[in-house]
């Protein structure tokens, strides 16, 4: 079945409908490139970057059918909840995770079997009761225990020390995927889960003589025909733009693909034709490119035009901090502004007044700003 599946899309270079892709793929190809050369000598690179992650983030959500707000991730990043999350707003803040963790390692390893297993917490790679780890290291305290089996007493005291062995490993891990829904909290048994993402790997493999934006793309088609991972569904998305820093096209950003899906028509993302589906994530690069780029320029003349409104300040004035942390953040609230400026919700309130930004929430108990 996946044979067949995976001969619906061509994987040789010289198969492909080069008349249909030349096109919008050099166009690509060039907005990416621009993007990536404007970011790279920025001075707002890193804010550009955490509202990205934001941005994709939501939009990634959204491809899937769950809408979370933007001010109620940005709160929930920054431990200010104004309410109890909701299980889509706790997906959504480890999938934001997940996606800054992924733009900050290796992206050659990112796409591995090895690489994956430790996004995901190898909860996909390995059985629960399996005594080798994913990368290859032995369980010291389960081989401790099967060498204690004449002691009844050493037994029981290595099974406590695995049960705890074991705690501390996942306290010390982020929790990178995406938690299971209260559905999936039984894991069915899928026998053809690891197969299938090792033909997924395989197709990303099969790709090294492709442009890296067609590569790309042929890895999203891919991850959604085969479906390797159901319960972590964004991150095909996430893999598919970190081969684009893999191949050396982007090396200041990670392409932000969910925010350009958003913008192409249900019809072509789900078109039977693999070539449409194809060129629908080119031009979803394209567009997520585009607006990266406009996004930039937006918030690089803002950040300037505050720095004027502020004019000479005294040397400790914290208005120049409050700028910065207005262009990372999509919005902010007294209480952030308090925490990460350590001053007082009254100097937080007269600093926002100083720098004159926009109430975006209009509430009396909680009211949030922003600069556009």
């Amino acid at each position: 079945m996946f044979t067949n599946m995976m001969r619906s899309l061509p994987l040789r270079l010289d198969a492909l409908p080069w008349a249909h892709l030349a096109l919008p793929l050099t166009a690509t190809e060039d907005a990416v490139a621009r993007l990536d050369e404007r970011l790279r000598g920025s001075i707002i690179r890193d804010g550009w970057t955490a509202r990205t992650h934001f941005a994709d983030t939501i939009s990634s959500l959204a491809l899937d059918g769950e809408l979370v707000q933007l001010d109620d991730l940005v709160l929930h990043d920054s431990r200010l909840d104004v309410r109890a999350p909701s299980p889509e707003l706790t997906c959504a803040h480890a999938l934001l995770r997940l996606r800054r963790r992924i733009a900050g390692m290796d992206p050659q390893s990112a796409a591995t079997a090895a690489g994956i297993a430790a996004l995901i917490g190898r909860r996909y790679l390995i059985d629960d009761d399996s005594p080798t780890r994913a990368d290859g290291e032995t369980n010291e305290a389960s081989a401790e225990l099967d060498r204690d089996d004449g002691d009844a007493w050493a037994t029981t005291l290595a099974t406590v020390d695995a049960v705890l062995a074991r705690t501390d490993r996942l306290l010390a891990q982020p929790a990178l995927g995406a938690p299971p829904l209260p559905g999936s909290l039984v894991r069915r048994h899928d026998p053809d889960r690891g197969a299938r993402l090792a033909r997924w790997i395989a197709t990303v493999e099969d790709t090294d003589t492709l442009p890296p934006v067609l590569a790309a793309a042929r890895a999203l088609v891919a991850w959604d025909q085969l479906d390797p991972l159901p319960d972590d569904a964004g991150l095909g998305r996430l893999l598919a733009g970190n081969l684009l820093r893999a191949r050396g096209k982007t090396t200041s950003h990670l392409a932000a693909i969910s925010l350009g899906l958003r913008t192409v028509q249900p019809e072509r993302r789900r078109h039977r034709d693999p070539v449409v589906r194809l060129l629908a994530v080119v031009d979803a690069i394209a567009a997520a490119a585009a607006r990266g780029l406009k996004d930039h320029d937006r918030r690089l003349t803002a950040r300037e035009a505050l720095l004027r409104r502020i004019g000479k300040r005294r040397g400790n004035s914290k208005l120049p901090k409050l700028v910065e942390l207005v262009i990372a953040a999509p919005l902010v609230t007294t209480d952030m502004i308090a925490t990460e400026l350590s001053v007082t919700h009254r100097a937080a309130l007269d600093m926002i007044a100083i720098l004159d930004l926009r109430e975006v929430t209009g509430r009396g108990r909680y009211r949030a700003w922003s600069i556009t």
